[in-house]
């Protein structure tokens, strides 16, 4: 039983362990594409401690009750559920390889006290059908091995959403068919931060890239409270086609006194500045391409750009999954709406 992986040593060969989220990140760092350090604590861990024992039993036994069309009660049993992932005490042997892990990442990262993005990576989230993607939680700016230990226990409890424990029973899977890993990675400071299409999102074009991006962190975009700006890309020769320029009235920012990801008024001199330089726009481009020439499918992809450069190498890759809308769809495409994509496919539900 190995309840630690790192980035940097699996690919999706090892996607029942990591989870998709997290072995598709070794994948690309195996692809020379640039992604944060972290490591997974793995669906052995999740076994561990929820997947068998009187926890299994007592989950199994509630949600045996549920009948999959009662949506008001799967809602309350979820809950109930959830709330006994939450109050468990994780065995000491858990507890102990997440907060080595931790101390490890934070060497690595040249820091004693790591401010870290904890994400779910549940088996079978990411599938071609897109029915987890975005549901599961993940908290960003966890610093401090206590605080990782009870976000990674907190993503686990996300597995038992209402939605999720629906899907399940309406295909006859048991949570223990469709376990939670867990991501720790490196929190970047995000001096920008979006969402890239290798295929255009609304029209299905495969001749462009089209990608959105606003100041700081997604959430402010997540909210609605922000319209990002907006750029297309030729495929065939990286030409910028397009670049609109939005009004951006708030933004979220790392506050590291709270450790947490808070949003901010937009400093007047950037609600109305461009984002993204020709060199990032076509760096971003450049990085869906390689993406999907990789996984040899449409993807969508999550990228932030550092404060370190105004350059190609401030790109990192956050995130990475099949575009699900006109790859695998023939209905009618749907209208633009930043703020749902970035929900569904670049930022997720997250906390701090």
């Amino acid at each position: 039983m190995s309840m630690i992986l790192w980035i940097d040593e699996i690919d999706m060969g090892q996607v029942s362990a990591a989870g998709p989220k997290v072995a598709k990140l070794g994948d690309l760092a195996q692809a020379g594409l640039a992604v944060p350090k972290g490591f997974a604590v793995t669906t052995d861990a999740y076994r561990a401690v929820i997947g068998q024992g009187d926890t299994a039993r007592q989950i199994d036994g509630l949600i045996a009750q549920a009948d999959p069309e009662d949506e008001p009660a799967i809602g309350e049993l979820a809950a109930r559920v959830r709330k006994i992932v939450q109050q468990l005490t994780l065995p000491a042997d858990v507890t102990e390889a997440i907060r080595s892990a931790y101390a490890e990442l934070a060497e690595r990262c040249g820091t004693t006290r790591l401010a870290t993005a904890v994400r779910s990576s549940a088996t079978g989230e990411d599938a071609s059908d897109a029915s987890f993607a975005g549901q599961f939680d993940t908290y960003l700016g966890i610093t401090g091995a206590d605080n990782v230990v009870d976000a990674v226990r907190s993503c686990w409890a996300s597995l038992f959403t209402e939605r999720g424990v629906r899907y399940r029973l309406q295909r006859g899977l048991s949570h223990t068919e469709c376990p939670m890993a867990v991501g720790v990675l490196e929190l970047i400071e995000a001096r920008a931060s979006g969402v890239a299409f290798s295929v255009h999102p609304v029209t299905g074009q495969p001749d462009r890239i089209v990608m959105e991006g606003s100041w700081g962190w997604g959430e402010a975009v997540v909210g609605g409270l922000v319209v990002p700006d907006h750029a297309e890309v030729g495929k065939s020769d990286n030409r910028i086609l397009d670049y609109v320029i939005n009004d951006k009235a708030v933004m979220s920012s790392f506050d590291r006194e709270a450790g947490a990801v808070r949003e901010i008024p937009m400093p007047d001199e950037l609600r109305a500045a461009r984002v993204l330089t020709d060199i990032e726009v076509i760096a971003i481009a450049d990085a869906v391409r390689r993406i999907e020439g990789y996984f040899g499918h449409p993807v969508d992809v999550e990228w932030v750009t550092s404060e370190a450069a105004d350059d190609a190498a401030s790109i990192t890759i956050v995130q990475a999954r099949p575009e699900t809308v006109h790859s695998t769809s023939s209905a009618p495409p749907p209208r633009w709406d930043p703020a749902g994509y970035a929900l569904k496919y670049a930022f997720g539900k997250k906390k701090s």
